[in-house]
């Protein structure tokens, strides 16, 4: 079920708190550039629109890293990407076409994300791109998607602190799944943190967060450390957990990629048992619990909007797809979700717009859009995130999440952080010029 409503007309969610085959291309010369309007602007920069749909298929990007750290958790996003997309063609396409996805490897480097970027929207000319996963990576691609007025379906749960025309966000802002989980913490758990994080923007604004919000509330940040992405020397850490926690407290876990893998590992080996000392992580998901290993993980907590677990028909849909066109033992995720979302609403907004070409009339068009999601109904708000359910869930010995905390309803995404001093008051809305990417409510 999905469809789209008005903007005067939107529901409230929570408090404001290819054929089926897709096909892979390799990459060839730079285009030709040398042809300008009379103004002297580019042909896309002056029209907005892209030649993608000009045959008959629809052609769209994938763009994630299939090599390097990051690979452990972004591979099962393009099949979930892939999934989505097979489905819409299996049900006859969009607008009559079947979409052509090609495939990138960002390879876990933040300059060959931009560049892959780039050469999807110049050479390959897709209409859409689904991907990226750090922030890093993201952060990389913007500048070459506003310098082409182009789009950017990002499909994970990140820092916030940016509002972009360019980009929609189907993952969670940090209302939907950072300051939900301190929250649970708080009451839960204990009021001492130890933050440890991937060293790149996420993790950092991330904490910055969550220290505003502890201070705010009683609770109290005693340490706080970071690792290069993907390096693996996690002792130093454990040893300033124990000397910061020496009678137990809760660990807020922003690691990305492998390190996790030697920080569990590291952390079951030093005795720092869940029991004493409970973590919380936000990039840890089911594809990671069973990467990692459940001995290492069980009893531990993620903060999500989706969970494998989640009971609805839309998610056992999701599931049973999945798994028949992956293999009996895979496992789904909250990223794999995000993916699969913004895939189903990039379609309904082409479909209301008329056009995969033009991008304004497909921005314009996705305001509103509404799509019963596997983790529960969801909408696509004026500031391109999506109203998104909040859980919490445990580790289980089967290597799923036990949901122990869930909102009743979605929450309404707040892009501009309302913790940190510097963005407090301030929200988004590109359905109004007036307004934009950021203005003082």
């Amino acid at each position: 079920m999905a469809h789209r409503i008005g903007r005067r007309k939107f529901l409230v969610y929570g408090s404001a708190a290819v054929g089926t085959s897709l096909l892979l291309k390799a990459c060839g010369g730079p285009p030709d550039t040398s042809t300008e309007n009379s103004d002297g602007t580019s042909p896309v920069a002056q029209s907005n629109s892209t030649t993608g749909a000009a045959g008959d298929t629809i052609k769209v990007g994938i763009l994630h890293s299939l090599s390097g750290t990051m690979a452990i958790s972004e591979k099962s996003v393009v099949e979930s990407t892939q999934l989505a997309l097979d489905n819409i063609n299996a049900m006859g396409g969009v607008l009559g076409k079947q979409i052509e996805a090609i495939v990138e490897d960002g390879a876990s480097d933040w300059p060959t994300f931009a560049e892959k970027a780039r050469k999807l929207i110049d050479q390959d000319q897709v209409v859409a791109i689904f991907g990226c996963w750090t922030s890093a990576s993201r952060k990389a691609v913007l500048p070459v998607f506003e310098e082409k007025d182009h789009m950017l379906w990002y499909p994970v749960q990140y820092e916030g602190q940016e509002c972009s025309r360019n980009i929609f966000y189907t993952g969670a802002a940090p209302n939907q799944q950072i300051e939900p989980s301190v929250d649970w913490l708080l009451a839960e758990k204990g009021t001492e943190f130890f933050l440890v994080g991937s060293d790149y923007v996420f993790p950092r604004t991330a904490n910055t967060i969550i220290k505003e919000q502890l201070a705010a509330k009683g609770g109290t940040t005693v340490g706080e450390d970071y690792l290069p992405l993907g390096n693996t020397e996690v002792t130093p850490i454990i040893t300033k957990i124990r000397q910061a926690l020496p009678d137990g407290g809760v660990i807020y876990n922003t690691l990305n990629g492998d390190s996790n893998v030697a920080f569990f590992k590291q952390m079951q080996g030093a005795g720092l048992t869940p029991d004493k000392y409970p973590v919380m992580s936000v990039s840890i998901a089911e594809e990671e619990v069973k990467a990692i290993g459940v001995e290492y993980l069980q009893d531990q907590y993620a903060a999500w909007n989706y969970f494998m677990t989640v009971d609805s028909p839309a998610n056992e849909k999701f599931v049973s797809d999945f798994k028949a066109k992956y293999g009996e033992d895979r496992v789904t995720n909250d990223p794999m979700e995000a993916a699969y979302i913004g895939v189903h609403i990039w379609k309904q907004a082409v479909e209301a717009a008329g056009t995969a070409d033009d991008l304004d009339a497909v921005r314009e068009a996705a305001y509103g859009q509404t799509f019963d999601a596997p983790e529960g109904p969801v909408m696509m708000n004026n500031s391109h995130h999506l109203s998104k359910w909040v859980r919490i869930g445990q580790v289980r010995d089967d290597g799923m999440f036990e949901i122990v905390n869930a909102t009743g309803e979605a929450v309404t995404p707040l892009p501009w952080n309302q913790f940190v001093a510097e963005t407090k008051g301030f929200a988004c809305d590109w359905s109004d010029k007036a307004k934009g990417g950021k203005y003082k409510i």
